[in-house]
């Protein structure tokens, strides 16, 4: 076929099923699906849908103005081995702009076929012409205005009045040719059931006039066949099912009640995500393409839905004949039903601590209501935003809170793209949950609620929410009323106790939880979050400790296949990794990293690691000055002068690795810089060091920013000053 040389003059409508099927090189016609931080997902095809990174745009992704629903053209780059698809701009946006259209219809015999110019449909394939109820003549509630413009009502009204004749059948035909066939459908459907019909044209302009057979809309008889109608409709009212079972179901006419968790249009029909006590499911209902369909029904309502199932390339649906809010008692009996299978299927049964750790043990109704919160939040279709520090601990938590979260999401999404829709890592440089992260998190928040009516998110803090520090933050979550679920394996300040929706830290409990890591904490939430992902889970508590990993979560990590040497790789790769671009969460590469390696890969990254960090060890410790304070060693490094600061590593992971390989008997390290310094010591509050040597130097500007890392910043011109009396206020307290 001489049109397959000329691919970049045309546009396709694709027509299969699987990203495997799709011609890279090739301009598609899609529909906007959502939005994300990285870019755009773009529907080729019910199921099949693309990535168009915000690399690819040339504008801002904010300045595109694309809607949910809009149709719009893109090009497929790549199709991935694991089904990811890369797509690429296209500077033409409208079918006139191209030479041409044809199908992509792999399995089908339409393939390659011309489409003429404005024939194509405008998005996804409709499932209903009209939802029941609601008349070609009028659509008035359900998305158009019957005195509307767009002529679809007067033709379609003249076509099914007109004489039954064979001139009479050509002018119907004719004057309904610029509807559609599916109108014209509609009106002949109409005609016959009013039946042989006698209009004059001046009938047509007045009063109806009828023969014996007598069918018009206004007769008695026509009243009484109507009330008829609606009194067989009501006898016959199809079977109330739940969501889980209709994969059983397809062809039938059934009923489901439940809670209107999504809506969205498309450049067809509008889709209704419906939640039962069971599951969700994509109800599609349909006026015209384009046009919102049953406008009064919002996010949140409870209703009654009939239609039939059916199976559209691999995926339930829905088509929508009837769909009604509910109220007063039958809302109050459908949101009782959903509440109490909710609290029920979100619970766990019970929580196992993935290895004999009495930390965890303590904390097991606390780990149960975090699983709670993040189970009900996927089973409501809301966003999760989990936060972790920029660490190999914090990686690894996070980690592992997404591996158990994302089997769910899939279980109860039939999108292919839910995971990314409903699970969202944003690591923190910081390891704090300041102002700037809580107004970044706020910000996305708010536009996904008014551009795409996406609920409040669940935002997740592991290991970066219980300090003072984090206050700010969680107020200002808390002020838009977002839930907060705060996970933290070190001691977590009273004050965040108020702040918090759900607490999970070993320090409300009495017993020493010095020995428990942030990424064990994490791995034994998720486990409590998805008992499936236990195994999967099992060696991640021994990759977060960088020293004296307890031996139970060794000897777990071995039962796995991860001996000592290779957790050992896969935390120094893990640690590079989150060094480099740390804002992402580089979903596929940690999960390749942590969950898929045969050891490849964790060895050639791990390699990296050790070259780094040991010849910035080596220079380090060539240039560390030793003082001696109150009888105490203490090693001092000016990172600024003896450091490479904008390379890996870090200037905290630095400090970490020169205090851990000291060979002397130093009391305390301290690496500092122009404005901030890092202190090692065991058993050192980082918080009375400050302020004793805040007294001290009173110019200095001293404060405590960073309790987890032990970081104090200070003004600079006191530099000096600041480091010998913060050196000093450590020693006091060993």
């Amino acid at each position: 076929m001489d049109w397959i040389t000329h691919d970049e003059d045309v546009w396709f409508d694709f027509r299969g099923d699987s990203p495997k099927q799709l011609t890279p090189g090739r301009y598609y016609k899609g529909t906007v699906d959502g939005f994300a931080d990285f870019g755009v997902f773009v529907d080729l095809a019910p199921g099949v849908t693309g990535l168009l990174h915000r690399s690819e745009l040339d504008r801002r992704l904010e300045s595109l103005d694309w809607e949910s629903g809009d149709t719009v053209f893109v090009q497929v780059k790549n199709v991935r081995s694991n089904g990811n698809i890369d797509l690429g701009w296209s500077i033409r946006q409208s079918e006139s702009e191209f030479r041409g259209a044809r199908v992509h219809d792999p399995d089908g015999d339409d393939d390659g076929e011309e489409i003429d110019n404005g024939s194509a449909d405008d998005g996804p394939t409709p499932v209903k012409k009209t939802p029941k109820g609601v008349s070609t003549k009028s659509r008035v509630g359900n998305g158009t205005d019957s005195t509307g413009d767009s002529g679809q009502s007067a033709s379609a009204t003249d076509g099914a009045e007109a004489e039954q004749s064979d001139d009479g059948a050509s002018a119907a035909t004719d004057e309904t040719s610029d509807v559609g066939a599916d109108e014209a459908s509609a009106a002949a459907d109409a005609a016959s059931d009013d039946g042989d019909a006698a209009v004059s044209e001046e009938a047509n302009e007045s009063d109806f006039e009828f023969d014996e057979a007598g069918a018009g809309d206004e007769t008695e008889a026509g009243d009484e066949a109507e009330d008829d109608a609606d009194a067989t409709a009501d006898t016959e009212a199809p079977e109330r099912v739940t969501v889980d079972s209709l994969g059983d179901r397809v062809g039938e006419l059934v009923r489901i009640e439940g809670e209107i968790v999504g809506a969205r249009q498309t450049g067809g029909p509008t889709i209704f995500e419906v939640r039962d006590e069971t599951a969700v499911v994509d109800c599609a209902a349909f006026v015209e393409a384009g046009v919102r369909a049953y406008p009064e029904v919002d996010e949140g309502d409870l209703v009654r839905l009939d239609g039939e199932v059916e199976l559209r390339r691999g995926e339930l649906q829905v088509e929508t004949e009837e769909l009604t809010v509910l109220a007063d008692e039958e809302a109050d009996t459908v949101e009782e039903r959903l509440e109490d299978a909710l609290s029920e299927k979100a619970r766990p049964e019970t929580v196992e601590p993935l290895a004999d750790d009495g930390a965890v043990a303590a904390v097991t109704d606390q780990l149960a209501d975090a699983a709670e919160a993040i189970r009900t939040a996927v089973l409501q279709s809301r966003p999760i935003v989990v936060r972790h520090a920029a660490t190999a601990d914090g990686y690894v938590a996070g980690a592992a809170i997404e591996r158990a979260v994302l089997p769910l999401i899939r279980e109860e999404h039939a999108r292919a793209d839910a995971e990314y829709h409903f699970f969202t890592r944003r690591p923190l440089d910081d390891p704090v949950y300041g102002m700037d992260a809580a107004t970044n998190d706020v910000t996305r928040m708010l536009q996904d609620s008014e551009r795409h009516d996406e609920k409040l998110p669940l935002v997740v803090l592991v290991g970066v929410g219980g300090t003072t520090d984090s206050l700010d933050g969680l107020g200002l979550l808390g002020v838009y009323g977002a839930s907060r679920v705060v996970v933290d394996a070190e001691a977590v300040d009273t004050e965040v106790v108020d702040e918090a929706s759900v607490l999970v830290s070993p320090s409300l409990t009495d017993v020493d939880a010095a020995s428990l890591s942030t990424g064990a904490l994490g791995a034994n939430l998720a486990a409590a979050v998805n008992a499936d992902a236990s195994d999967d889970l099992a060696h991640l508590p021994a990759v977060s400790y960088w020293q004296d990993t307890p031996q139970a979560y060794a000897d777990l990590a071995s039962e796995a296949g991860y001996d000592a040497d290779r957790t050992r790789e896969l935390r120094q790769a893990v640690a590079l990794e989150a060094y480099y671009q740390s804002y992402q969460d580089k979903r596929e590469l940690i999960t390749d990293l942590l969950f898929e390696d045969d050891g490849g890969l964790a060895g050639h990254v791990s390699e990296q690691f050790r070259i780094k960090l040991d010849d910035e060890v080596e220079t380090a410790e060539a240039n560390l000055e030793t003082r001696e304070v109150d009888g105490a060693s203490v090693a001092v490094l000016d990172a600024d002068s003896y450091s490479h600061r904008f390379d890996f590593p870090p200037t905290s992971l630095l400090a970490d690795a020169l205090h851990r390989r000291a060979d002397d008997d130093r009391a305390a390290t301290v690496v500092y810089s122009t404005d901030e310094l890092f202190v090692r010591a065991e058993g050192v509050d980082v918080r009375t060091a400050a302020a004793d040597a805040r007294e001290a130097v009173p110019e200095g500007g001293i404060t405590a920013v960073g309790i987890r890392q032990n970081r104090v910043e200070f003004l600079s011109g006191a530099r000096e000053d600041v480091v010998d009396a913060v050196a000093a206020a450590v020693v006091d307290q060993l």
